[in-house]
């Protein structure tokens, strides 16, 4: 089944709670995010999740469900060092610029300090809303990056990542 299709409006609320958590310790580069959810296609419809539990097959059709459609992100993360959100009309020439190592000056003056443009998925959460599979793709440029869906879990009032296991394990990629 497609993903990523257009027209699924704004992204769910809860959403921001959970990829703000994951972006709490600050990072020593532009923290960058496309204004699009997306979620990596080839990642999905088993060929790296091993759902063993009810638990596990309930998130995986949570962010299957979630990711038929892109949702276009706002300005709602509560991320300490800040961050850019990258409309799609702008993301080609990061891209761009990002593949050609910065080549042209002039194009590229505004993307001097990026490293990556993250694609986050929308999370697909357990009936409890404590657990959750969530999708980030680093982008480095044309065929270039890492990315990945990943469990996480809500403990102590915070969103974070526990250990990996076989659920989850397949599911790391690098280009």
């Amino acid at each position: 089944m497609p993903l990523n299709q257009p027209g699924g409006g704004v992204a769910p609320t809860e959403a921001y709670e959970v990829y703000s958590a994951l972006y709490q310790t600050p990072m020593h580069e532009l923290l960058v995010f496309s204004a699009d959810s997306l979620t990596d296609i080839p990642q999905v419809n088993g060929n790296c999740l091993r759902p063993s539990t009810p638990q596990e097959r309930e998130m995986t059709d949570a962010f299957v469900a979630a990711n038929q459609q892109s949702h276009r992100w706002e300005q709602k993360f509560s991320i300490p060092q800040g961050y850019r959100l990258l409309p799609h009309s702008k993301l080609e020439q990061a891209q761009t610029c990002l593949a050609t190592h910065m080549r042209d000056d002039a194009r590229c003056e505004s993307y001097k300090q990026l490293r990556y443009v993250r694609f986050l998925g929308i999370p697909g959460f357990d009936h409890a809303h404590t657990r959750a599979l969530v999708s980030v793709i680093k982008s480095c440029g044309h065929l270039c990056g890492s990315g990945g869906i990943f469990a996480v879990e809500k403990a102590g009032g915070t969103w974070q990542r526990p250990v990996t296991t076989d659920f989850t394990r397949d599911c790391s990629w690098i280009y």
